[in-house]
């Protein structure tokens, strides 16, 4: 019998996941890790749901203490880019070395089972030309998560299983009503794990940022206003910046050695070309050369068409892990610390982080 260890939150997606691959004929083992310290929805309500549903399946549950992964991993992350005046993607962080790396390597070293499978909407195929698994949109293109998944190695995507791939959330629910999952109604979580916690990003970031007043200045520096703190500011953001104007005015770039927030006109919110570093290469080899794709700089907008130039980092031959991303058209809100993740079609082809 095939073995599967199920990596379950709480949520109906992970518990529709464990429940298909146990009526498939696997033999599931649930894991569910316990990420915050103190209270919250993912790691106090999520581990007593994610053990009903094991107790309703009839499966083992193990939970591992992951809350100083978590703390090193995303707190510190988070806490260190937003002070730098960048706005870091957590959740892709979290996927590769929080979640998957250390689900696997339990699942393997713990309980000898060499799958792990989540609720995730995306799919993963092999190609035996290349030798490679690639990583695909799911078929609800409305709840694909793939470009929160581009960091994921070639042997994590090995041992990986993402059973709602192929089905659309609403067929989701109905197999969480056909099984009777306590989760069927439990309503989809809408933010990060550390907003529900706290209320919001800011309040997150206010236990650990002190708040330090500066200048909000246009292009020129010319002081326009106060602020209190540029953890509170984004690329792009154009509402609560604080100053008046006879014109709309976005945040265009942060100065954390200045401490200063400096804002503009949207035209000069846009740019024709960035660079992303820590480049992961996911369903095709490094490019020796520059290539054409399609990139995606936020969750939910459109990929776009660029011209991709791999590069190489100071002192490496090997252009693999860092790339030069040249927009057809400029983008607006282009976000350091965010991720570029590009595809061909479907397929994700790779990505990284937008550079400063």
């Amino acid at each position: 019998m095939n073995k599967v260890v199920v990596g379950l939150s709480g949520g109906v997606d992970s518990s529709v996941a464990a429940a298909t691959l146990h009526h498939q004929g696997y033999e599931v083992v649930g894991l569910t890790l316990w990420l915050m310290k103190g209270k919250g929805q993912c790691c106090s309500e999520g581990m007593v749901d994610a053990a009903f549903i094991c107790e309703q399946l009839g499966i083992p549950h193990h939970i591992v203490d992951s809350r100083e992964v978590f703390q090193t991993n995303i707190v510190d992350y988070l806490v260190a880019g937003y002070s730098n005046g960048i706005t870091p993607l957590p959740c892709s962080q979290c996927n590769k070395a929080v979640k998957f790396g250390p689900m696997l390597d339990y699942a393997r070293e713990k309980l000898g089972i060499d799958k792990i499978a989540t609720g995730h909407y995306a799919r993963i195929k092999y190609d035996e030309k290349t030798d490679r698994y690639q990583l695909w949109r799911a078929a609800d293109a409305n709840k694909d998560q793939s470009y929160f998944l581009y960091d994921l190695s070639q042997e994590l995507l090995s041992g990986c299983l993402f059973p709602l791939g192929e089905i659309p959330k609403t067929e989701t629910r109905q197999l969480a009503a056909k099984y009777e999952l306590k989760t069927a109604d439990k309503p989809e979580s809408q933010d990060l794990c550390l907003i529900e916690a706290h209320g919001s990003m800011q309040n997150f970031l206010e236990k650990y940022i002190n708040q330090q007043k500066g200048d909000i200045v246009d292009r020129e520096g010319r002081v326009l206003g106060q602020h209190d703190g540029i953890h509170r500011y984004t690329i792009g953001q154009r509402r609560g910046i604080g100053v008046a104007a006879a014109e709309p005015l976005y945040v265009v770039a942060l100065d954390p050695a200045m401490n200063r927030v400096i804002v503009g006109d949207r035209a000069t919110a846009v740019k024709p070309d960035c660079t992303a570093t820590r480049v992961n290469w996911v369903s095709i080899p490094p490019p020796a050369s520059p290539i054409r794709t399609q990139v995606q700089i936020r969750y939910r907008t459109r990929p776009v068409p660029v011209t991709l130039i791999p590069l190489a980092e100071e002192g490496q031959e090997t252009k693999a892990t860092r790339a030069k991303l040249i927009f057809d058209e400029p983008q607006f809100g282009v976000t350091p610390g965010q991720a570029a993740v590009w595809y061909d079609g479907d397929m994700l082809q790779g990505g990284g982080i937008i550079e400063v």
